[in-house]
């Protein structure tokens, strides 16, 4: 596989991050060598895991993704009945629940639960991007902050889909949706958080708003925040799920929030500047990969040699 200027870059700073030896140099080059220039023919052919093959997700990550998935959803059962109480379909659940007062306490401790995992993250992220830093290991394209090669991505994306190009374009560790998706629900929960507070503690808004200001400021965060539960119920339901979940090649459940693993197959078509550092990192993966070529007689390097006079 002849590797693009920006693939070669990531592989570089991979090997030198990671103080990769002369001996492992000349394997990774040998494996990227003997790989496919079409990478829907490797992706399609290698053998994956559905539980997942390679590592993606920390314990810490899917611990918070829990929290939050299981809050939220919660949360949104909760805080509709009391925000819809007087129609038809609210009553009788605020009526399981013990009755709207009840509901309300509920809803109250799932929001400090998943005002913990919020910060639970921020830490996470925040002491892990330090570690790194101080250990040089840093890599801004392999983290969740967006960068021009995003819009890039975005764009040659559409073109693929269009029929315009014949490949998917080399994408990291996190894609353009994610990184989409992931500011979208930091910015909700930022307005799930700032409007419920205003329920709670009105005088605190009202002591530092101006007083011309702190009434429409109530009623704006009175709509906010039952109509921005709904959005993002909407969104995780018919977007969140469904690219992650239910789209062809995922259904019916893609198991990485759970074991921390992603597939080979999917590693290679959406993230494959993420595969290259795992052939990097997991002197396994390339042995693997390798026997694979071989296997299905995708060996390109074999091939040439063969072709050679």
């Amino acid at each position: 596989m002849k590797l693009s200027n920006e693939a070669r870059a990531v592989l570089e700073t991979s090997m030198r991050i990671n103080n990769t030896s002369e001996k492992d140099r000349q394997e990774i080059d040998s494996v990227i060598a003997s790989m496919p220039d079409d990478r829907v023919l490797l992706y399609k052919n290698v053998v994956s895991n559905p539980i997942g093959d390679l590592p993606r997700y920390s314990i810490h990550i899917r611990i918070q993704h829990m929290l939050t998935f299981v809050t939220f959803l919660m949360l949104a059962f909760t805080g509709l009945p009391i925000a819809f109480f007087d129609h038809f379909w609210a009553t009788p659940v605020n009526m399981v629940l013990g009755g709207v007062d009840v509901t309300r306490i509920i809803h109250r401790t799932l929001a400090a639960a998943m005002i913990f995992a919020m910060v639970y993250h921020l830490v996470t992220i925040t002491l892990g991007t330090i570690v790194k830093l101080q250990q040089r290991r840093f890599e801004l394209l392999r983290s969740i902050i967006p960068t021009m090669k995003d819009a890039r991505d975005f764009r040659d994306d559409l073109l693929y889909f269009a029929g315009k190009r014949d490949q998917r374009p080399e994408m990291d560790k996190f894609m353009y949706k994610q990184k989409l998706h992931y500011f979208a629900a930091a910015f909700g929960n930022i307005v799930m958080v700032v409007s419920g507070s205003s329920f709670l503690f009105p005088e605190f808004w009202a002591s530092i708003l101006p007083v011309s200001v702190a009434s429409y400021f109530q009623e704006m965060m009175r709509l906010s925040h039952p109509h921005e539960a709904l959005l993002a119920l909407l969104v995780i339901a018919f977007w969140h799920w469904y690219n992650v979940h239910l789209a062809p090649g995922r259904f019916p459940m893609q198991w990485t929030f759970l074991t921390g693993k992603i597939t080979r197959e999917h590693q290679i078509e959406e993230h494959f500047l993420e595969y290259l550092r795992c052939l990097v990192e997991i002197p396994e993966e390339r042995k693997l990969l390798m026997d694979m070529l071989a296997a299905r007689e995708l060996d390109q390097q074999a091939v040439q040699e063969g072709n050679a006079p």
